[in-house]
């Protein structure tokens, strides 16, 4: 008599987002879950405000009470789990406060922490105050920080204005108490986009890609962030997950680059090349 033999459960690869909603559908949590589900991962959300906004700018913000932004992160980890953690826009001290507080509760891992200051429109999305909680609070519980130049001079208290600048702005960074910092360049002018990648002992990491032509590049701080932490769901180490995360944003800024979506700056394509939901 054969005997049976239980069958293994198997489970999605599990990323969530903690952010903003951008109900023009281009950045933020719907940009993020966009990216999870176009690198075979099962999304999941904490949203952290709502906004109402387009391709053209960010009109109103109301943010979510604190109680309920922490009863959305502990509703998903307690029964669904968590793999890796992007994090976005964290409007205000109190907010950071609850995010922190989550991470080490539930010891989330794989944390990717994007510090969403401005939108592509150049509205502000956080109060000058929540700039060092930020740091105090979040970049030691981060795998990797992941602030374009903007972002990066506002930390620094410094504008970063050449790519010969991005070594010491990273290093900074660095010194602020984080474990790894890419410092994304494509605000400097120039044919080619370098980011800079920057672990502890001084390794470094330059990335450099062809610049494509476009004005469709709303959300692509948030779709190459949640791109890195589905990747490190997904088991990659952490410079082959920024490798990889690069390369699918590069393609979905070409796919999307001649797409006409609103009157302003438009979305990438998360969807050009879609993979199957991981299992694991």
């Amino acid at each position: 008599m054969t005997q049976d033999i239980p069958r293994r459960q198997q489970r999605y690869v599990r990323v969530l987002s903690i952010a903003g909603s951008d109900s023009g559908g281009g950045a933020g949590i719907q940009a993020d879950l966009k990216t999870f589900a176009a690198l075979g991962c099962f999304g999941m959300t904490a949203i952290t405000a709502i906004t109402a906004q387009n391709t053209q700018g960010v009109r109103a913000i109301h943010g979510v009470p604190p109680d309920m932004l922490r009863a959305q992160i502990d509703a998903v980890v307690e029964d669904i789990g968590v793999d890796a953690v992007k994090t976005g826009m964290l409007h205000a001290p109190e907010v950071v406060q609850v995010v922190a507080d989550a991470i080490r509760r539930h010891q989330l891992p794989n944390v990717v922490l994007d510090p969403v200051m401005v939108a592509t429109s150049g509205d502000r999305l956080i109060a000058e105050e929540t700039v060092a909680v930020l740091v105090r609070e979040l970049f030691p519980l981060a795998a990797l920080v992941t602030p374009n130049l903007d972002e990066g001079g506002w930390l620094l208290g410094r504008k970063i204005v050449d790519e010969d600048a991005l070594a010491a702005a990273a290093g900074d960074l660095l010194a602020l108490g984080a474990h790894a910092v890419l410092l994304k360049g494509g605000h400097l002018p120039g044919e080619r986009v370098v980011d800079l990648l920057a672990l502890p002992g001084g390794e470094r990491h330059r990335l450099a890609s062809a610049r494509i032509a476009t004005r469709n590049g709303h959300g692509t701080g948030c779709t190459l962030s949640s791109a890195i932490a589905a990747h490190l769901a997904r088991g990659l180490p952490l410079v082959q997950a920024v490798q990889a995360a690069r390369t699918f944003i590069l393609g979905a800024i070409a796919a999307g680059a001649d797409v006409h979506t609103g009157q302003g700056h438009g979305p990438l394509n998360h969807g050009y090349a879609p993979v199957a939901q991981l299992l694991v």
